[in-house]
């Protein structure tokens, strides 16, 4: 039988946002490098969206795929990488 991999998507919410007007947000670093096992809630990105640094958590235990790079740029909804389990 096939085992089926699960990912959980890790996704920039629009409430890091203090603002309506939505400025573009740059991925400052991953504090946890691609490939490396996380556990649920543990800091895996940090975010700076005007001038504040929002860090971001993992949203599930497993292992983490960088899906974009540092100083990307991100909006409300995107996807930065993936937990896979």
């Amino acid at each position: 039988m096939t085992q089926v991999a699960m990912k959980t998507e890790i996704r920039i919410t629009a409430d890091l946002w203090a603002s309506s007007m939505l400025p573009e947000g740059i991925i400052e670093k991953w504090i946890m490098p691609d490939g490396a096992l996380v556990e649920t809630g543990e800091p895996v990105a940090a975010i700076r969206i005007e001038d504040a640094l929002h860090e971001i958590a993992a949203p599930a235990s497993g292992r983490l795929t960088a899906d974009l790079k540092a100083n990307s740029v991100v909006d409300p909804g995107t996807v930065i990488g993936h937990i896979g389990s």
